[in-house]
C-alpha cells in the first residue's frame, strides 16, 4: 500500500495522527492534487478550516502559485512543514523568484533541518532578496549547514541591521566569533563544538550509542537514571574547575525534577541551596528539564552577573526557546529517572516498574551516593577531553547578556523518530 493510500484509509477511519504520519512520508514527490485532496480531508477532520479551504483552492487550480503558497503556509502554521515543502517548491516553480515564496520555503526547510536546501534556494534567488532578513537567513543557514566561510562572506556584505534585527545581528556575529575560537575541529561529527558555536553552551555528555551513525552523540529514546544525573553533576564540576565560577549558591526551581537535581548539585558542590528568585547574582540555576518548568521561562532570559543556567536533559527535537549555559545530555524522548518505566527481566519478559515517589530530599541524597555509569564512553568524551575543551573557553564562557533560543541540530545530524 502506498503512503497516500494509507493516509486515505487512516482518514476514513478517523485516525488523523496516523494520516498525517503517512502524509509526512508521502509528500515528497506526491501529485499536488492528490496531496491537496488529502489535506482538505485532514483539515476538516481536525476542524482546521483554513487548511481545508486552502487545499480546496489548490484543487480548483493545482498550478496556481498563490493557492500553492497559501496551502504551504497553512501547513507550516499547523506544524507540518515537511508537507509544505513540495507545495512551496511547486509554487516557486510557477512563480520564479517571488520573494515571499522563497522566504516561506526557507522557513519550511529550516523546520525540517534542511539547512543546505535553504542556502541553495536563497542563493538561486538572490536577485530578489533583501539584506534583512533574507541574506541574514542565508548567512544563518550557512552556519547551520556547517559552511562558516560562506556565512562570513555573506555577513561581510550585509547592510547595517535595522533595530528590529539587532538581536539577530548579534546572534550571527556571536556564532561566527565562537566558530573562530572554538577548541578543536568543526566537522560534521563534532557535536560538542557545534553546540557551543550555535548556542554558547557546553554539552557535558555525548551518548556513545550509535555515535558514528545515526545518533552522533545525541540520545533518541532515553530512560534516565540517577547515575546519569550524577554524571551531569560531576561533569559540570570539571567545567567549572577548568573555567572558574563565582557562583556561591544553587537556585532551586520548583518542579520536582529540578528540586532533586538542584539539591544533589548543591550537596556535591558544597553550596547552599535557595529557592529560585529572578535576578539573583552569582548562582547556579539548576533545571532538570526546562520543558517541565513551572516558572515563566521569561524570568531566565536575561542573565545576571555570575549566573549559570544548567539543564540536565535538553530536548534537541522540541526545545524550549531558551538555551542553557550547560547541558547534561540531549534527548528526543525521555522517561525521568524516577518515572514509571518498563524493564525486561533475564528471560526477556517485560515488567512495569512503578514511579519512584520518594521525597525529593531522599532522591537527591541517592544521586550523591550513586556511581556514574562510564562503562561506555563516546569518542572524545572522557572527563579529560571535556576539561581540555572547557579550558579552551576560559574568558569566553559563560556568555553575557540575553540568552538566545536553542539552535538545533545544526551541522551534526541525528536520526529522528516520530
Amino acid at each position: 500500500m502506498s503512503d497516500l493510500a494509507e493516509a486515505s484509509e487512516r482518514l476514513d477511519a478517523g485516525d488523523l495522527n496516523g494520516a498525517i504520519r503517512a502524509l509526512l512520508t508521502a509528500a515528497p514527490g506526491a501529485p499536488t492534487a492528490e496531496l491537496a485532496a488529502l489535506l482538505a480531508r485532514a483539515g476538516r477532520l481536525a476542524g482546521f478550516d483554513d487548511l481545508a479551504e486552502a487545499a480546496d483552492a489548490v484543487l480548483s487550480d493545482p498550478g496556481d502559485a498563490v493557492f500553492l503558497y497559501q496551502l504551504g503556509w497553512a501547513c507550516i502554521e499547523r506544524g507540518i512543514s515537511r508537507i509544505a515543502i513540495p507545495l512551496l517548491e511547486a509554487s516557486l516553480e510557477a512563480a520564479p523568484g517571488r520573494r515571499q515564496i522563497v522566504t516561506e520555503l526557507v522557513a519550511a526547510y529550516e523546520d525540517d533541518y534542511r539547512y543546505g536546501d535553504a542556502v541553495a534556494v536563497l542563493e538561486a534567488n538572490d536577485a530578489g532578496l533583501q539584506d534583512w532578513p533574507d541574506r541574514y537567513l542565508l548567512a544563518l543557514n550557512s552556519v547551520m549547514s556547517g559552511d562558516v566561510d560562506r556565512a562570513r562572506q555573506v555577513t561581510g556584505r550585509l547592510a547595517p541591521a535595522p533595530p528590529d534585527w539587532a538581536h539577530a545581528h548579534k546572534r550571527l556575529f556571536g556564532m561566527l566569533e565562537r566558530a573562530r575560537t572554538v577548541p578543536g575541529m568543526l566537522d560534521h561529527q563534532a557535536l560538542r563544538s557545534w553546540h557551543y558555536v550555535l548556542n554558547g553552551g557546553v554539552l557535558l555528555h555525548l551518548s556513545p550509542y550509535g555515535f558514528d551513525e545515526p545518533m552522533r552523540g545525541r540520545y533518541a529514546y532515553l530512560s534516565d537514571s540517577l547515575a546519569a544525573l550524577r554524571r551531569t553533576i560531576d561533569r559540570l564540576r570539571v567545567v567549572v574547575e577548568a573555567v572558574g565560577s563565582s557562583a556561591s549558591t544553587v537556585s532551586l526551581l520548583p518542579d520536582r525534577g529540578s528540586l532533586i537535581f538542584g539539591l544533589a548539585l548543591a550537596s556535591a558542590l558544597d553550596l547552599p541551596a535557595q529557592p529560585y528568585e529572578p535576578g539573583r547574582h552569582d548562582t547556579i540555576v539548576a533545571a532538570y528539564d526546562l520543558s517541565a518548568l513551572t516558572v515563566p521561562l521569561s524570568t531566565l532570559v536575561e542573565r545576571t552577573s555570575g549566573t549559570l543556567l544548567v539543564e540536565h536533559a535538553t530536548s534537541w527535537t522540541d526545545p524550549v526557546p531558551l538555551a542553557p549555559d550547560a547541558t547534561g545530555l540531549l534527548y528526543q524522548s525521555l522517561v525521568p529517572a524516577w518515572g514509571e518505566r518498563m524493564r525486561f527481566l533475564a528471560g526477556g519478559e517485560p515488567e512495569q516498574v512503578p514511579a519512584d515517589d520518594r521525597p525529593v530530599e531522599e532522591l537527591a541524597a541517592a544521586v550523591g551516593e550513586t556511581t556514574p555509569d562510564e562503562d561506555e564512553v563516546a569518542p572524545g568524551d572522557t572527563s579529560a577531553d571535556l576539561a581540555a575543551f572547557a579550558a579552551g573557553l576560559a574568558g569566553r564562557w559563560p556568555l553575557t547578556g540575553r540568552r538566545d533560543r536553542l539552535w538545533s541540530p545544526g551541522p551534526v545530524s541525528s536520526a529522528r523518530f516520530r
